[in-house]
């Protein structure tokens, strides 16, 4: 996605409006489907904008602040529980998950391991009800 400020030449006014890629941008006013907000124009183009850096100053920054902290140290404590509380079955999460789930197989402990995004689909699509949790690494700040 990409954002552009956008100048209507018949009423002076500025707007944002967001495309798919550039191309779609050129490709939407070629066919006259770009209007202006304010009087319905298609006299429309992209002012002049400036790109949005973020350099590792500003980065550090925004990843001590405190909002962050909170949703990170709130993470390390779910993760913390899950291990305690569930076996690692690691890269054998789906068959774990289905055997548990067809096979009416008991265990002492839940599960927690390892399943690739279309996975966790076919495990969904089946009846089989799955979390995912972003795992924090130990060794990150």
């Amino acid at each position: 996605m990409i954002k552009y400020k956008l100048f209507c030449k018949n009423c002076s006014q500025y707007f944002d409006s967001w495309f798919a890629t550039s191309k779609e941008y050129e490709k939407l006013k070629k066919l006259k489907l770009i209007n202006c907000l304010k009087c319905d124009s298609i006299k429309i183009e992209k002012s002049i904008m400036a790109p949005s850096i973020i350099n590792n100053k500003n980065k550090n920054n925004n990843s001590n602040s405190k909002k962050y902290l909170e949703i990170k140290n709130k993470l390390k404590e779910y993760k913390k529980f899950i291990k305690n509380n569930f076996d690692y079955v690691g890269d054998n999460f789906t068959n774990e998950a289905r055997s548990i789930h067809y096979n009416n197989k008991k265990r002492k402990k839940g599960i927690y391991g390892k399943a690739s995004a279309d996975e966790v689909k076919e495990l969904s699509e089946e009846g089989i009800e799955t979390e995912t949790i972003p795992w924090v690494n130990d060794n990150e700040n």
